[in-house]
Formats: C-alpha cells, sequence, structure tokens
C-alpha cells in the first residue's frame, strides 16, 4: 500500500509491528536514513539493536532466499520485536523481496527495505504497494512541516516555545539539510539542559550552523563597519588558511545582499534579518542590523554593484593578482561605508 506524505510522520514515530514491512525510497540518502532510523527506534526502541538483522544487498542478489529465511529466523539475543533490514536495495532485489513478502506470516520479523529514487514503474515498488499489508512511501526534497518540527522538539525534551521562537526553529528546519537540522536540536536541547528559562533566540544563535567560516564572517563586519586598518592582517590569515579571492568576492556579496534585504524590509532591519533564510539570530543580527541601517539603501545596493564588478575581473583573463583585486575592493567598500550621506 502507498502511505501518503500526510501519514508518513505518524507512521514513522510509532511503526505498526503487526504490518509486513515498509519501503523508503529517495533520492536523498540522508532523508532516507534518518527515518529508516526513526522506524527502527518506533519498533526497537532508541538505541538497542539486538533485533535488528541487517542484510547487504550485493548478499541478496547472490542469495534470493536469505530475506524470506531472516524473517522467520528467531533471533538468540532478543525475544521481542525483530527487523530484517535490507538497504540500498534496487528493482534487481524486487523478485526476492516480493517472495518474501509473500512468504511473510504474523510472528516473522518487519522487513524495513531502503532504496534510492524510484520510478513509478519500478518493481520494487510495486511490489510493497501492491501487498495488502505492507507500505512504500517515497521520501522527497520537502522539508519538515510545523508538526513534524514540533515532534522533534518533543522528543529532545523542548516543549512550550514561545511563538517567535518556534517560528525561527522552523525558518532553519527549511533552510538546513535534515541531518544538520537534527544535529542542531540536538545541541540545543543540550545547552538548555538545567535551564528553566525559556528557549529564546540568543539559545538559537549559540548553537545555530553559520553558513560562513567565523575568519571569513569577522573579516566581513570589519569592512562593513569601515575598520580599514583591521582588513589587512586579517585577510593575511585567511589566505594562510587556504581562502581564496573568489570565495571571499562570494562570501562578502552574500553578506552585503543580506545587509540589503535587512535595510530594504518594511518592518526594519532586525525583522528583516529574522526573515533571511536561514534567518540571523541574537547578537550577529543586531550586528548587522545596525550595519544594515548605517549603510542605507542606496549605499548596499553601490556596494553590491562593485562586489560584482569585482567577481567579473576575478574570473576574467585579467593579468592583475586576484588577491590584490579583492583587497582593494574590501578596502574601497570599508571606506564607502565610512561616508556619510
Amino acid at each position: 500500500m502507498k502511505l501518503s506524505s500526510r501519514e508518513a510522520p505518524g507512521y514513522f514515530a510509532k511503526p505498526d509491528p503487526r504490518h509486513t514491512g515498509l519501503l523508503i525510497f529517495g533520492a536523498d540518502a540522508m532523508r532516507v536514513a534518518l527515518r529508516r532510523q526513526e522506524v527502527v527506534a518506533g519498533l526497537l526502541g532508541k538505541g538497542d539493536d539486538l533485533g535488528l538483522t541487517r542484510l547487504a544487498a550485493g548478499d541478496v542478489r547472490r542469495t534470493p532466499s536469505m530475506v524470506a529465511d531472516a524473517l522467520k529466523e528467531v533471533s538468540m539475543f532478543s525475544s521481542g520485536q525483530r527487523i530484517v533490514l535490507v538497504e540500498d536495495a534496487t528493482d534487481a532485489l524486487a523478485p526476492a523481496l516480493t517472495i518474501a513478502l509473500e512468504d511473510w506470516s504474523p510472528g516473522d520479523a518487519y522487513l524495513l527495505v531502503t532504496a534510492g529514487g524510484l520510478n513509478a514503474r519500478s518493481k520494487l515498488r510495486k511490489a510493497f504497494e501492491a501487498h495488502s499489508n505492507a507500505y512504500a512511501v517515497g521520501i522527497y526534497d520537502d522539508p519538515p512541516s510545523r508538526a513534524e518540527v514540533e515532534n522533534m522538539l518533543t522528543k529532545e525534551g523542548l516543549t512550550d516555545l514561545p511563538r517567535d521562537t518556534m517560528g525561527a526553529i522552523s525558518d532553519l528546519a527549511k533552510a538546513l539539510d535534515p541531518g544538520d537540522f537534527r544535529q542542531f536540536l540536538t545541541k540545543l536541547a543540550l545547552y538548555k539542559r538545567g535551564d528553566d528559562t525559556p528557549l529564546n533566540s540568543d539559545d538559537i544563535a549559540a548553537v545555530a550552523p553559520v553558513s560562513l567560516d567565523a575568519d571569513m564572517d569577522d573579516l566581513l563586519h570589519i569592512v562593513a563597519e569601515g575598520r580599514t586598518g583591521e582588513i589587512g592582517p586579517t585577510l593575511r590569515r585567511l589566505q594562510s588558511q587556504g581562502v581564496v579571492p573568489v570565495t571571499l568576492a562570494i562570501g562578502a556579496t552574500r553578506h552585503f545582499r543580506l545587509l540589503h534585504s535587512a535595510a530594504s524590509d518594511p518592518g526594519g532591519a532586525a525583522a528583516g534579518l529574522s526573515r533571511a533564510r536561514p534567518p540571523v539570530f541574537g547578537p550577529r543580527r543586531d550586528r548587522m542590523a545596525r550595519q544594515a541601517s548605517a549603510w542605507g539603501l542606496h549605499k548596499l545596493e553601490s556596494a553590491l554593484t562593485l562586489l560584482t564588478d569585482t567577481d567579473l575581473t576575478l574570473r576574467s583573463a585579467s593579468s592583475a593578482p586576484p588577491m590584490a583585486v579583492m583587497e582593494r575592493a574590501l578596502i574601497r567598500l570599508a571606506v564607502m561605508g565610512g561616508r556619510r550621506g
């Protein structure tokens, strides 16, 4: 049977052990793996893998009967729920898995299969979708819904969040990769352990991943705040770390686009930064809001023009030393930001 995208999150959290099994497929291996982990934890309990039997796809291809045999095998180590897991399955395994599904009877292990992207004509998909007691579900690149985010927060012990904090976390869920988002929630829960104060944007900022390397972030703040004398030493440090001029141009353009977007927001610079993807939190948001207000829309447009020209020069056949071109552009930006009017 097909498991709809609306029903899937609830089933992943509480899979029914009376079902024959589940096929999880999708092009994003990380998303599929996270759902597989959730199903295993839902059936066996978190951190318990005594009832889990893993079968390699290559072994199943060579010995098709091993899946059906494993489903009926009684474990020496676990008398409770059992799972037979086949990962990275393809249509080549469809005959073996179809036989295993047909031979399944109550009391057998739960058959959990993961696969990459499968089209509607896939024999593997059809085997699960046509079965009366097994499910197939596709995992796509859609960000988690608010209900899914709330469920993940609850599992980490984070409940009763203020509305604005919940909104900020939902925005991060849309911006981050699934694995990075789960890691962020785990870090956030550890950060708040023993702290009974309401979760706020400063807490999020303390553990949220940032898009730029810290040293590069320092350089961009220096430029945006017009601290011309600090550009050279910071740039040398980045250069010694292997950062190339084009990377600096991309990072600077991203930073100034964010400032431009913030300065354009009708709700003010801070509101614009909160609505960015990913959103900017805490002290970093306050700092960038001050930068956006100090620059103003007109100068930020000029800054973006300068950065675009610099990027084109760096990618062209120009004979000028690339790092010197980038340094000159950053100094011009810092001087531009320091002018009034």
